[in-house]
């Protein structure tokens, strides 16, 4: 009895964790992917993420691909003198060792381009994000509300 009352809360735990949307990728921890609901008709969509290099040494996120959108940039988006500005980073954002890298709105984001389909809230999207030095890992996107934020988790509180 004891043994499967053990047995349950481990898959209780393991549940938990996995629906929180964390990844590793060598030394990187990849928390939360998450995008917004899209209208009817809308082209594009941004990705949203937060990524802390536990390492030693730096690596440049350089990439990803999102499964509803034929392309996929790194943009950054700034407001300069009452006017949004944004544009794309070629060659990617460097996460230094010790360092977070916090892609959300306002600032840096994927931006998701030639939807297939308007993303719907409680979707869920597979993707991969693409580092210099790391390599590739796949993850999968949560779609929140329109105009939402992230639904928080243990690991983002208190960020």
């Amino acid at each position: 009895m004891r043994r499967g009352f053990v047995l349950g809360i481990a898959v209780v735990l393991i549940a938990g964790n996995a629906s929180a949307h964390d990844y590793k990728l060598g030394d990187l921890q990849i928390d939360h992917p998450w995008s917004r609901a899209t209208p009817k008709g809308a082209k594009i969509a941004s990705g949203y993420v937060t990524i802390i290099n536990r390492g030693s040494t730096a690596d440049r996120l350089v990439g990803g691909t999102f499964a509803s959108a034929r392309g996929a940039e790194i943009h950054e988006m700034s407001i300069d003198r009452g006017v949004m500005k944004m544009r794309q980073l070629k060659s990617g954002l460097e996460i230094n060792p010790g360092a977070t890298l916090e892609l959300k709105p306002g600032s840096f984001h994927f931006m998701f381009t030639d939807l297939g389909h308007p993303l719907a809230r409680g979707e869920r999207v597979k993707g991969t994000l693409v580092f210099e030095k790391a390599g590739t890992v796949e993850v999968e996107y949560t779609v929140e509300a329109i105009g939402g934020a992230p639904m928080q988790h243990g690991s983002q509180m208190g960020r």
